[in-house]
């Protein structure tokens, strides 16, 4: 049954990777390497914090590094559900129109609600940003909407039981829709999609450390539209 699941997942992805890549010819492919750091910090049944920080490097990083900090409050409604609220703050180098430098400011909301599907472990992250993006001496403001879904499969254990420890494979995927004032973006209803698959390692309850493939699919103002093919390592902490 294990084998089945994984061949099924990875089936899946694959599938979906191969539908966002059919007109591969006719797009922008770019490369890029990202890193990222997600930390989440328990104060108490009630309360606690989350972070992430992340740099992203493109082909050329003069234009395309960006660097993005996004710290947040949580409030634990139930074991599996989890409200937050925070701050977040980009800076890039993207060559926009006439302007070099590109800085977001973002207000966001989001809830998660954890599960189970055929024994695996599953996140469903529900987010809601307020985006504030100033070019040159320009502030525009919009609002995008985010689905992220993303599955654990433990290479090592049982699926019913608690996995602590051990290598695992993610397949996650997040779709973007911009909901207001979409002609300060792209000038679309859907934003971009990013199907991501990792292998990773657990090493307690506590920590896990991965290094994956994501196909990101952005959606432009004007064809051609942009493929990135990007190589992600990224570290997990929960205390």
């Amino acid at each position: 049954m294990h084998h089945i699941i994984l061949f099924l997942l990875n089936i899946i992805l694959v599938s979906s990777l191969l539908i966002l890549s059919a007109p591969v010819l006719a797009q922008d492919n770019q490369f890029g390497l990202w890193g990222a750091w997600f930390n989440n910090v328990k104060f108490n049944e009630k309360w606690g914090m989350n972070n992430d920080i992340q740099f992203r490097a493109g082909r050329n990083w003069k234009e395309s590094a960006l660097f993005l900090i996004r710290p947040g409050v949580n409030y634990y409604v139930r074991p599996n559900q989890t409200a937050s609220i925070g701050y977040a703050t980009t800076l890039t180098l993207h060559h926009i129109k006439d302007q070099s430098r590109l800085t977001e400011h973002r207000i966001w909301e989001q809830y998660i609600i954890t599960n189970h599907m055929f024994e695996l472990p599953f996140q469903h992250r529900f987010r809601l940003e307020q985006r504030f993006l100033k070019r040159s001496e320009e502030t525009h403001f919009t609002q995008r909407a985010r689905y992220f879904i993303r599955g654990i499969l433990p290479l090592n254990t049982i699926l019913a039981q608690t996995f602590n420890k051990g290598a695992f494979i993610a397949l996650q995927n997040e779709l973007f829709f911009n909901i207001q004032h979409k002609n300060v973006v792209n000038q679309h209803f859907f934003d971009q999609n990013r199907a991501y698959t990792a292998f990773g390692y657990r090493f307690s309850p506590s920590y896990d450390l991965e290094m994956g493939y994501m196909n990101q699919f952005l959606k432009r103002s004007h064809p051609p539209s942009q493929f990135t093919h990007i190589l992600q390592v990224a570290f997990y902490t929960r205390l």
